[in-house]
């Protein structure tokens, strides 16, 4: 294992985070739809989640067993360092998109590993969300602009935010609820 933590911690993370963020949609809407459409073109969001994603690349390089390729180790990490501050430097066009796409990828591994081989079906609610996490992270690395149409979409009707933010709300309370009852 990668990280060495149990389904019970990473569902409580994961579900607590999920209803913050959400409650915060909930309670600040027109914050949100301003912060939510700046978003992808924010210079200064892409600094923040770019260096955290190549923190956590770095650290993630640093501690994982890498078998044949143990001899890459120091090679592979000085690309990490350099590959962060070129995409800092030189991609301009949605970089806080790009990062978080790579943060989306990156997070969606705890939650895999964590719920591997256990027996309990509501462990899939992980699953589900890491699944759904990469599949948006692929399409925000590659193809950015998808985030900024998601969220023209979201933000095109008015009850659609709250819709979604109530999904995510209910969401991390079920991720709560569950890591509460049956993942101890």
């Amino acid at each position: 294992m990668i990280y060495p933590t149990s389904l019970y911690v990473v569902g409580l993370l994961v579900g607590i985070f999920l209803l913050a963020t959400h409650v915060v949609a909930l309670w600040r809407t027109k914050e949100c739809r301003a912060w939510l459409q700046a978003f992808p073109r924010s210079r200064a969001a892409g600094t923040v989640l770019v260096v955290l994603a190549g923190i956590w690349s770095f650290l993630l390089v640093q501690q994982m067993e890498l078998g044949e390729f143990d001899r890459l180790r120091n090679f592979m990490l000085v690309a990490i360092v350099a590959g962060t501050f070129l995409a800092w430097r030189y991609v301009e066009e949605f970089l806080a998109v790009r990062a978080l796409g790579m943060l989306a990828l990156l997070a969606a591994e705890p939650l895999l590993e964590t719920a591997f081989l256990r027996p309990e079906q509501t462990r899939l609610l992980l699953v589900v969300l890491a699944y759904a996490w990469i599949i948006l992270g692929l399409f925000w690395v590659g193809m950015p602009w998808t985030l900024r149409d998601q969220i023209a979409w979201i933000l095109a009707a008015k009850n659609r935010l709250t819709a979604v933010a109530w999904g995510g709300v209910l969401y991390g309370a079920a991720l709560i609820l569950c890591a509460a009852l049956f993942w101890k």
